[in-house]
């Protein structure tokens, strides 16, 4: 019998810590890494040549929304072929359980531009947990507050009743109590934007209670950066939690360089000895739903409120008025309308990847008018990618060892459903990206600060107890990758590209996921849960 199942050799192990690459083997014994070291002794059942490779943790991913995909896409390929084994999903506020009877339409139509092919169904979050399909990476999951809301509320733009307050804590709690990693938060949109800091304090503090965490959008990226980076390390200071802010960044022209400012500020945070970190990817395109652009009051009181004002002569006149003065809702100023495109429009899809000015030149009317005759036409569903990010911002971002890689994307593929319409190329390219562009062409950081980014900090972040670092009893969660041949292709024009790399070979639990570029069908990905000590296996 072979002593191992798996014997990778003669790699380049970077181990997730930040400690420099060494040159050694990996034996790996079921779901478990069993010794490293340089010339391990004794046999394996497969043998993988390792040579001129980087032998790495499995990339983690902390900003997701797959559970829009996943179970649909339970393969995960354009995540799997970056290295990504594992993902934290249900952000910014946005999570697909619980769905309280009666209530399957309005959580399906509010979530239309971010999951337009997904069934819903009337399911707790327990139940949303068990039933999660079979994937072929690991998954934790968050409750979503917009969703809370939802269930207790639904859009109304106004402060919760005792009742309303208690119903949301109490599905929190299930939630929490059946595994869930903590909650997250949108307040950049309805109808989280309503929330008070006490609505956040009160639901925090049932955080606290399960040792859970809090990932928030924070309320503002653009014109209120700074302002709404303090509010989430205020949370963090007043509930004592760790606090996640997701997809970090500084959008609008105006606010063109406040990066390096947030960041000091949330260091200065975590010198003071709170928990609070933050992730991003490296693009100067975001991505939303288009109705999300538009002033907040825009969308009060639901998708066909919103549907039925946009018509209006007064309406638009408003619109115009509140995008002159303040520029995007949660995006600031940004150059020209060439820098919004369709990106995902189930009911138009014709016109993905056209820019909004290009569709205003197409029709010859105003953009303002375009875009609300477009979300009228689209029933409210469609996705677009905003360019309103500073390259300078990105880099301070990548070169912050203490801020996290997450591509805030979905598991899609080149095939089938999930390869429709026009994606943010960050779906396909963000971990190669960080790698190829920031590591190897302008040498930013080293490789195995990179790394340590995506692996073993973003794991101490999570609390997760047995993943993120390659060491003896850890899971095999593993990555091996050219480093001369591992970029990301995918483009705004042309999204859906795996990288390249002809020898990235990928394992999940112990299961070769990705071999030689080729996914082998096996989904051996488990659902992560958060324990009562608040680790995470």
């Amino acid at each position: 019998m072979p002593d191992h199942d798996l014997m990778l050799r003669n790699g380049r192990v970077i181990d997730g810590s930040g400690a420099p690459g060494r040159r050694a083997d990996v034996a790996i014994a079921g779901d478990r890494i069993a010794a490293i070291g340089e010339g391990l002794p004794g046999s394996a059942s497969r043998v993988i040549d390792a040579d001129g490779l980087v032998v790495a943790p499995g990339f983690i991913d902390i900003k997701t929304h797959s559970d829009f995909t996943l179970p649909i896409n339970p393969k995960a390929e354009s995540k799997l072929r970056q290295g990504v084994t594992t993902e934290l999903i249900g952000h910014c506020g946005f999570s697909v359980a619980p769905v309280l009877p009666g209530k399957v339409d309005l959580l399906r139509d509010y979530l239309s531009p971010s999951a337009p092919w997904l069934p819903f169904r009337e399911m707790g979050f327990a139940e949303y947990l068990d039933s999660f399909p079979a994937t072929a990476v690991n998954a934790g999951m968050l409750v979503g507050h917009n969703t809370l809301r939802l269930m207790a509320m639904g859009m109304d733009q106004r402060a919760p009743t005792e009742g309303e307050m208690a119903h949301m804590a109490a599905m929190l709690e299930d939630g929490l109590q059946a595994g869930a990693l903590g909650l997250s938060s949108g307040l950049f949109t309805s109808p989280g934007s309503y929330a008070s800091r006490d609505e956040m304090v009160a639901l925090c503090e049932v955080v606290r209670r399960h040792r859970g965490g809090y990932f928030t959008h924070i309320r503002d990226e653009s014109n209120g950066v700074l302002e709404a980076v303090d509010e989430a390390i205020d949370i963090a200071r007043t509930c004592r939690i760790p606090v996640e802010i997701v997809h970090f960044k500084t959008s609008g022209m105006d606010n063109w360089g406040k990066a390096a400012v947030a960041l000091e500020r949330m260091a200065h945070a975590r010198a003071e000895g709170l928990a609070v970190n933050c992730d991003s990817h490296p693009y100067t395109a975001g991505s939303n739903p288009l109705k999300n652009l538009m002033p907040q009051w825009v969308q009060a009181g639901g998708v066909e409120a919103m549907l039925a004002r946009l018509p209006l002569p007064e309406t638009r006149a408003r619109i115009r008025e509140d995008i002159a003065r303040d520029g995007l809702n949660n995006w600031g100023r940004i150059p020209d309308w060439d820098c919004v495109q369709v990106s995902i429009s189930p009911h138009l899809p014709q016109h993905c990847g056209k820019t909004i000015a290009t569709l205003a030149r197409e029709r010859g009317a105003d953009p303002i008018d375009v875009v609300c005759d477009y979300l009228v036409e689209d029933r409210g569903a469609t996705r677009v990618l905003v360019i309103s990010i500073a390259e300078e911002d990105i880099r301070a971002i990548v070169c912050c060892p203490d801020a996290l890689v997450g591509s805030d994307g979905n598991c899609v593929a080149t095939y089938g459903i999930t390869s429709q319409g026009m994606p943010h190329p960050r779906f396909y390219g963000t971990f190669p990206r960080v790698i190829s562009r920031y590591v190897g062409e302008q040498r930013l950081l080293p490789l195995e600060t990179a790394i340590r980014k995506m692996t073993g900090a973003t794991a101490r972040a999570l609390g997760l107890r047995d993943r993120g670092t390659l060491a003896p009893g850890q899971r095999a969660d593993v990555v091996l990758f050219d480093p001369d041949d591992f970029r990301d292709q995918a483009t705004y024009d042309d999204p859906h590209r795996y990288p390249t790399g002809a020898r990235t070979t990928v394992l999940v639990n112990g299961t070769v996921v990705i071999d030689h570029a080729v996914h082998t069908g096996a989904l051996p990905g488990r659902v992560l849960r958060r324990a009562a000590d608040g680790s995470v296996g």
